[in-house]
């Protein structure tokens, strides 16, 4: 019996420092993170969900692949704000580390990694599924991937930071091309899903905004 009383107050002891590290770890987080969105730097570490302006879809992947083309992780446009699979990662370009909390200038390069599969924005030369524009996957894993991740922070307002309110385009590095919507959609296994493409003008299609997102707080100059 005494070995059972000390059993549960060891475990009633662990339970209160778990308690503990974890209120101290909140704490610490809640000091990086910052819930407010307007006029503030978008920053490497945050993790985002992008929405498209023209159709109000935000950018998606699931380990669902592709059945033409590279067969790599697809890419959509996701009608529903609430799916988790919309969450990207911002990190610096291939082979580049880029700080936590490094605010993100105009005109400079990022990587996207899906945060649930780890997976890397991606795009090549193959043709889109629908579109026949060039096809936009997810790809390479967490420490994978190459240049073709790369994408420019093309601002549509004039300033040095992509700030979190302002529409953005993503341009392609290597293609030069542009993260787009053209209203095509899938049907099965992605029933309802927009095709998510890489395309060679400017248009209302291809013009993206912060929505949901864990912000890191942007570091002090």
């Amino acid at each position: 019996m005494e070995e059972d009383e000390t059993a549960r107050e060891v475990n009633r002891i662990m339970e209160y420092h778990k308690l503990i590290f974890n209120f101290i770890l909140l704490a610490i987080l809640l000091q990086c993170v910052d819930v407010n969105a307007a006029h503030k730097e978008m920053t490497c570490g945050s993790a985002v969900k992008l929405v498209n302006v023209k159709y109000n879809a935000r950018l998606h992947s699931h380990d669902v692949k592709y059945g033409s083309g590279s067969g790599q992780q697809s890419v959509t446009g996701q009608p529903s704000k609430d799916d988790v699979n919309s969450y990207w990662i911002v990190k610096g370009p291939h082979g580049k580390e880029c700080v936590r909390g490094t605010a993100i200038k105009c005109g400079g390069t990022i990587r996207l990694m899906h945060a649930a599969t780890e997976n890397n924005l991606h795009s090549h030369q193959f043709p889109s599924p629908l579109s026949h524009n060039k096809e936009v996957s997810a790809f390479g894993g967490k420490n994978g991937g190459d240049h073709l991740d790369n994408w420019m922070v093309v601002c549509t307002i004039k300033g040095k930071y992509w700030m979190r309110d302002e529409q953005i385009r993503l341009k392609h590095i290597e293609l030069g091309n542009y993260l787009h919507l053209s209203g095509d959609v899938f049907g099965r296994p992605i029933n309802g899903q927009y095709e998510v493409s890489g395309y060679h003008n400017t248009e209302r299609g291809n013009l993206w905004k912060a929505a949901e997102g864990v912000f890191i707080t942007p570091k002090k100059n």
